[in-house]
C-alpha cells in the first residue's frame, strides 16, 4: 500500500530537476493535529482532505495489515465511534514528543500512560513502540509512523496541485535538540520529501506577522516603525515563545525560549486527578487496559474542551472492570491540577524577556497560537505577564504557523510576488547553547543561546596533562552547566598535539552554523603566531545516531580524564 524509502536510499539530491514549478510546501505536524499550506501565486492557502479538514489528526492506524493516516481518515470529535478506535492501541500517534528521544528522557517515561505500547531499558537507547495489531503487537518507531503520516499528506498536496511535491518547510519546536531535527529530516526523506528549512514555530508565526505590518505600512503609507512581539505558542506536546522586533518585512529573533510541557501534560494530570489509581491501573498495558484508558481520555479531552467556555464540567465515565469515574470539575479545580505547568509556562516568558533585554512595557503585541492558548487561565498568564488587556486580534491561532511556514517554503523556492508579499526575511538565533566537554565535565559554550544566525565563534582551551599529544573533543547542545545535563551531539579526537608541559599549548574550537542552520566544527592546534598547523579536524554534526545517552557515559568510561581540555581565559574573536 506504501512504499517509504529506507534510511540508506537515496533522497533525490542526484536527481534531475522537474519540469514544472517546485514551490515548497509548508507543514506543520502538531503532537495532535497537523495543517499543510501552500503559496498558491498570490497568497497561502491551506489545504483541506476529502473531509474538508485544515486540520488532520496526527495519527497512524495499523489495522488488519492496512495502515491508514489521520490525513484522510482524520476523524470528527463528535464521531465517538472513530475517536475509540483511534485510541484502542492500533494508532500511534504523539511522534512528535517521541521522535528522537530516548528510553531515560522523562517525555518518553510520561508516554507510558498513551493508549499503545511504550517501552524502556532505561539505559539510553530508542524505546521499543508497538501498535495493537489482530491482538498481536507490531513494532514500529515514530520516525517511520511520521513517514507514512507524510507519505499520505505528500499524496493530498499532489492531488491537490496535480503535480509532484519534493520540497518543504516544517514547523519545530524551539525544544527540539538538532539529533531530533535530524530524525524529522530522516522521516521526510523516508517520505520522498526534502526539507528546505527546519523553522521553530514562533519563528515562523514572526514571519507571517512580519508579513502583515508590512502590509499595514504600504496601505497606511507608513514609516516601517519597529514593533515589538511577544509570540506565546502551546499545543499539546510543546510551549514556545519568541521575541521578535519587527519593521519594514524583515523580523529579528530578538530571543526564543521553549519546553516539553503542554495539553497532553494537561490532559495527563486531569486523567490522574479523576482516577487516583490510574499508574497502578495502567502498568501493565493489558489490551482491556489500553481500551479502558482510551475511553478515559476520551472523556477527559472532551470535559477539557468545554471547559474553555463552561464553568464546570462533568466526567462521566464507565471503564468497565468495575471501573467507574463521575467527577465535576471547576477552573479552579481545573488550574490547581495544573499549577505546575503554568508555573513552567510563567517561567519561560520570563527567561524569554530577559534574553531579550526587554521589560513587559517594551512589548507592542501578543500574539496567542496554538490550541492551549485556548485555555482562559493560559491567556490571562500570558496577557498578565506581558500587560497588556488583550492580545493581537489579526492571527489565527490555529493557521499562524502553517502560513508561515509556506511563505518561507515559497520565499525559499525564489518566487517572487509582484505586490511585495514575499519582500520579507526572518533573522533567526539559536534557541540553545553549543559548546564542548571542558574543565573536568563542565560544559563550555562557544555559541550562546540566541546567537544570531549564521554565527561563528571560536574559543582557545588547553591540554589538563603533560606532553598530552591527543585531545577529545565532545560536542553538547542544552542550557545545563555540566556537560552530561545536555545532548551529547557527536565527539572525536584530534591527535599530533606537540608533546609540551600542560597549559601551554592553545588548542582553537570553532564552530560555524551557516543560513541553513548546518553546525560544523572546527578543532587543531594553534601557532604562537596565530593560525592553526594540521592536523585541522572539521567535522559536521551531529555524527552520533541512536544511543547517544549511552555513549556518553560510554566516552567516560573508555578515556578518563586523559584527553580532557581545559578553557583559556582569553577568546579568538569572532
Amino acid at each position: 500500500m506504501y512504499t517509504v524509502a529506507s534510511d540508506s536510499e537515496t533522497t533525490g539530491e542526484d536527481k534531475s530537476q522537474p519540469p514544472f514549478p517546485d514551490v515548497a510546501i509548508g507543514i506543520d505536524i502538531g503532537t495532535s493535529k497537523c495543517s499543510v499550506a501552500v503559496w498558491n501565486g498570490n497568497q497561502v492557502e491551506l489545504l483541506k482532505n476529502t473531509r474538508n479538514q485544515k486540520g488532520m489528526r496526527s495519527y497512524v492506524m495499523f489495522k488488519d495489515d492496512n495502515l491508514s493516516a489521520g490525513v484522510t481518515g482524520g476523524a470528527a470529535r463528535e464521531n465517538a465511534h472513530e475517536e475509540r478506535d483511534i485510541l484502542s492501541g492500533s494508532a500511534i500517534f504523539n511522534m512528535k514528543r517521541l521522535i528522537g528521544r530516548m528510553d531515560t528522557d522523562e517525555v518518553v517515561q510520561a508516554s507510558k500512560a498513551l493508549p499503545f505500547l511504550v517501552q524502556t531499558l532505561g539505559i539510553g537507547v530508542r524505546p521499543f513502540i508497538a501498535a495493537l495489531v489482530n491482538n498481536m503487537w507490531r513494532s514500529t518507531t515514530p520516525e517511520e509512523v511520521l513517514a507514512i503520516f507524510l507519505l499520505e499528506l505528500k499524496a493530498l498536496v499532489e492531488m491537490h496541485l496535480k503535480h509532484p511535491v519534493r520540497n518543504a518547510v516544517l514547523t519545530i519546536p524551539v525544544a527540539f535538540s538538532r539529533f531530533q531535527q535530524t530524525r524529522i529530516e530522516r522521516a521526510c526523506a523516508m517520505a520522498g520529501l526534502h526539507v528546505l528549512r527546519l523553522m521553530p514555530e514562533p519563528t515562523s508565526v514572526a514571519l507571517l506577522y512580519a508579513q502583515q505590518q508590512q502590509q499595514l505600512m504600504q496601505d497606511n503609507m507608513g514609516s516601517g516603525i519597529e514593533k515589538i512581539a511577544l509570540i506565546f505558542n502551546m499545543g499539546a506536546g510543546y510551549c514556545d515563545v519568541a521575541v521578535a522586533a519587527t519593521a519594514g518585512g524583515v523580523s529579528q529573533i530578538r530571543a526564543l525560549s521553549g519546553c516539553t510541557v503542554g495539553g497532553e501534560d494537561i490532559l495527563q494530570n486531569i486523567m490522574r486527578h479523576v482516577l487516583p489509581n490510574f499508574d497502578s491501573l495502567y502498568a501493565g498495558q493489558t489490551m482491556d487496559r489500553i481500551r479502558s484508558m482510551g475511553l478515559l481520555r476520551i472523556a477527559t479531552q472532551d470535559a477539557i474542551h468545554k471547559l474553555a467556555s463552561q464553568d464546570t464540567v462533568e466526567i462521566n465515565v464507565d471503564l468497565g472492570n468495575g471501573q467507574k469515574v463521575s467527577k465535576v470539575i471547576d477552573h479552579s479545580e481545573f488550574e490547581q491540577v495544573n499549577r505546575a505547568i503554568f508555573e513552567k509556562c510563567e517561567k519561560v516568558i520570563n527567561q524569554c524577556l530577559v534574553d531579550a533585554k526587554l521589560v513587559p512595557e517594551d512589548i507592542n503585541d501578543v500574539i496567542l497560537v496554538g490550541g492551549c492558548s485556548r485555555i482562559p487561565r493560559i491567556r490571562s498568564l500570558v496577557l498578565g505577564l506581558c500587560k497588556k488587556e488583550v492580545s493581537y486580534k489579526n492571527i489565527d491561532a490555529l493557521e499562524a504557523a502553517v502560513s508561515g511556514a509556506a511563505m518561507e517554503g515559497a520565499i525559499a523556492s525564489g518566487v517572487t510576488d509582484p505586490s511585495g508579499s514575499l519582500d520579507l526575511l526572518t533573522i533567526q538565533a539559536t534557541p540553545m547553547n553549543l559548546g564542548i566537554r571542558a574543565d573536568g565535565d563542565n560544559f563550555a559554550a562557544i555559541i550562546p543561546r540566541n546567537t544570531t544566525v549564521p554565527a561563528r565563534r571560536e574559543m582557545l582551551f588547553t591540554t589538563t596533562h603533560d606532553s598530552q599529544t591527543e585531545a577529545l573533543i565532545a560536542v553538547y547542545e542544552g542550557e545545563g552547566e555540566r556537560a552530561e545535563d545536555n545532548h551529547l551531539l557527536g565527539y572525536f579526537k584530534i591527535a599530533g598535539i606537540p608533546p609540551a608541559p600542560k597549559g601551554s599549548v592553545e588548542i582553537s574550537v570553532c564552530m560555524d552554523i551557516d543560513a541553513s542552520n548546518v553546525l560544523r566544527v572546527f578543532a587543531g592546534v594553534v601557532k604562537p603566531q596565530g593560525p592553526a598547523i594540521p592536523p585541522f579536524i572539521e567535522v559536521r554534526m551531529p555524527t552520533l545516531d541512536d544511543g547517544h545517552g549511552w555513549c556518553g557515559q560510554a566516552l567516560a568510561k573508555m578515556y578518563g580524564k586523559t584527553l580532557d581540555l581545559a578553557v583559556l581565559p582569553k577568546k579568538l574573536q569572532p
